[in-house]
């Protein structure tokens, strides 16, 4: 059976050049970084030459750059890190975040470690900043101010910069969740008035279990691992070396071919866009799709139907990969958070699904999704 990805925004494909460029750190170069003989010299030296290839292409310090299991982690790191080590007693974010991050800043609210408000949001998904400066301007409690660059369901970017203008002006701590955009777009963190930034390589063709936290070098925080002196005494545990090399190679080509890439795919979307609209008119395109929005993602509400319900499962019978929601609720019947947050009185009756695209994607595939789903529905 033919097999068709759209979900992207999930995980990528590893490239075949991040693949090469890892290989000798999983063979004959595999010494431990903290070894002071040869093998163990190497393997730092790539290391390093990794830091100071990720912060050039991000306009960072190398000494910001500290490499971690992915996204998660990071945004786990920056949010416990703002409260404990830098004296936030009060938290900012969405309701539509990742759940990285909204499970964490609601633990710390549950826990009593600070106080948590959610900004609004504008009638297509977007953080309303006049919101945002009045729940700033509200308070004096130090604040963290933790929202995504894009959302990883909708696709709706955030005016990364503007949010930050706030936060200095309120002197708020920021840290920005850019799974979704590091790697597709140009990034350039020394621009922006930014604490914290995340990172995960799988979502720009890199491995799986490595990312990214950027750290401000006008801070300080505490290491959220103990015991090794990795990291530079910010993260315990031997480094995930050839992770490490893949995901600064899989950054390189990216970056390399962002403008070719970013204009194809959205192509792709605009293609699916009008393929859908006129074969499926009821159809509800969800967050601000042709505006402000991440040409990698496309959610779509179709009807809900007794045929529709299992829309999901149909497609994946089918051999399409798509999602309801995030990568974390793929294979699960329940209702998207976002979804929900953003359309709760439309929410129960239709059923999201979140097409992805990467460079490996065609208009052909598209084709045949669009005329499997019309026999579907």
């Amino acid at each position: 059976m033919q097999r068709i990805y759209f979900d992207n925004a999930a995980t990528t494909a590893l490239d075949t050049q991040v693949l090469d460029a890892m290989m000798p750190y999983m063979t004959e170069k595999f010494g431990n970084p903290s070894s002071i003989y040869s093998y163990g010299r190497e393997t730092k030296m790539a290391i390093e030459s990794a830091r100071k290839s990720v912060a050039k292409i991000l306009h960072a310090n190398p000494g910001e750059i500290f490499f971690t299991s992915g996204g998660t982690e990071s945004s786990n790191t920056a949010i416990h890190a703002s409260v404990r080590d830098l004296g936030c007693t009060r938290i900012i974010s969405s309701a539509i975040e990742h759940h990285a991050t909204l499970h964490t800043v609601e633990y710390i609210h549950k826990t009593g470690q600070a106080k948590l408000d959610f900004v609004n949001l504008t009638a297509n998904g977007h953080i309303d900043l006049q919101h945002l400066e009045v729940l700033l301007s509200g308070s004096s409690d130090k604040t963290l101010v933790t929202l995504m660059h894009a959302n990883n369901e909708i696709g709706n970017l955030l005016d990364v910069k503007a949010v930050g203008e706030l936060c200095r002006k309120y002197n708020a701590i920021f840290h920005c969740d850019m799974v979704q955009t590091i790697g597709h777009y140009p990034i350039n963190l020394h621009d922006i008035y930014i604490h914290f930034a995340s990172s995960a390589g799988h979502k720009f063709h890199g491995p799986k279990g490595v990312g990214i936290l950027y750290v401000n070098e006008d801070i300080k925080i505490q290491p959220m691992l103990n015991g090794g002196s990795q990291e530079r005494n910010m993260r315990a545990g031997t480094e995930n070396l050839y992770g490490i090399v893949g995901y600064a190679k899989a950054l390189e080509i990216a970056t390399e071919r962002y403008e070719q890439d970013s204009q194809y795919m959205q192509g792709l979307k605009n293609y699916m866009i009008n393929k859908l609209q006129a074969t499926f008119p009821n159809i509800l395109l969800n967050g601000d799709v042709q505006g402000n929005s991440l040409y990698t993602v496309l959610n779509v509400g179709f009807p809900l139907t007794d045929k529709a319900d299992m829309l999901l499962f149909n497609l994946d019978m089918a051999g399409i990969c798509v999602s309801g929601g995030s990568a974390c609720s793929s294979g699960a019947n329940s209702i998207s958070h976002v979804i929900q947050a953003l359309y709760p009185e439309k929410a129960a009756t239709v059923v999201p699904i979140r097409f992805s695209f990467s460079r490996h994607n065609t208009e052909a595939e598209i084709d045949f999704v669009v005329d499997k789903l019309q026999g579907m529905i």
